[in-house]
């Protein structure tokens, strides 16, 4: 049985949280912990838990997964598979996580959703986006599947898109890396972390953030983007709750002091 939807109201004395709606984009391979492949279900407790703090802070929040711990599009089509079918597949492995995001949430006691843009009643409702934002509205964890439900589209796209379609305050990209670097950090030890990048900076230097057409997107709607080590526990929360972590990707230029390790 789904837990009682109701909307949180933050406990006396927590931290304001200084964004009222966001969309959390996850990679598969994120939670594939330390497993190395498929699902870790103790990394899938982890980010159940901290999506339940930060729903507790009043935050209405929607989470798009990708499917890579299960299959990656693009390298089954450079494989030798049919683009559009490998693509398909991967839309499929969203919903596979995305389910295994459901249980342990509401094993948490907080209300979700399922929305597939591939329809498939049995799992997950069709993605409707009034009906999404209700659901937010009354304090229920969404959590998109299957993609855009087209082939040659990332799941960078489908945040970026469903980030845009909800009114999102903000995009928070959460990663293995504590940010945007100049360069590889795992390669070159001279690279340093962004504390602020334009979206053009993002896009002419080929800055590893998202795809082209998900910064393209963001920045023609305004759409700012963090991006933050979700290793730590507790760092979902740091962000909503407005502490400087991560990196921001907004239409501002940045300050000179951008580069802040």
């Amino acid at each position: 049985m789904n837990p009682t939807p109701a909307v949180s109201s933050p406990a006396p004395g927590t931290p304001t949280p200084v964004y009222k709606r966001v969309l959390l984009k996850l990679s598969g391979e994120f939670l594939e912990g330390r497993r190395g492949f498929g699902i870790d279900p103790l990394t899938v407790q982890e980010v159940a838990e901290q999506v339940r703090d930060v729903h507790q802070l009043g935050v209405q929040l929607a989470l798009v997964v990708g499917g890579g711990n299960i299959v990656r599009g693009a390298e089954a089509s450079a494989a030798g598979m049919d683009r559009a079918s490998a693509d398909y597949m991967g839309m499929l492995a969203t919903v596979i996580n995305s389910l295994a995001l459901q249980n342990a949430i509401e094993q948490l006691g907080v209300a979700t959703r399922v929305v597939s843009a591939i329809e498939m009643r049995q799992v997950a409702e069709p993605f409707i986006p009034r009906r999404a934002v209700r659901h937010l509205e009354k304090g229920r964890v969404v959590i998109f599947a299957a993609g855009t439900g087209s082939p040659f589209f990332t799941t960078d796209s489908t945040a970026a898109l469903r980030a845009c379609e909800i009114k999102a305050d903000v995009l928070l990209k959460a990663t293995k890396v504590d940010g945007v670097y100049t360069a590889d950090p795992t390669k070159d030890a001279t690279a340093r972390r962004y504390s602020h990048v334009t979206y053009q900076q993002v896009l002419e230097q080929s800055l590893n953030v998202m795809d082209a057409s998900a910064i393209a997107l963001c920045k023609d709607n305004h759409l700012p983007i963090i991006v933050f080590d979700l290793l730590t526990k507790g760092n979902i929360y740091r962000v909503v709750t407005g502490e400087s972590i991560g990196t921001l990707v907004s239409a501002t230029p940045p300050t000179a002091a951008a580069c802040a390790s």
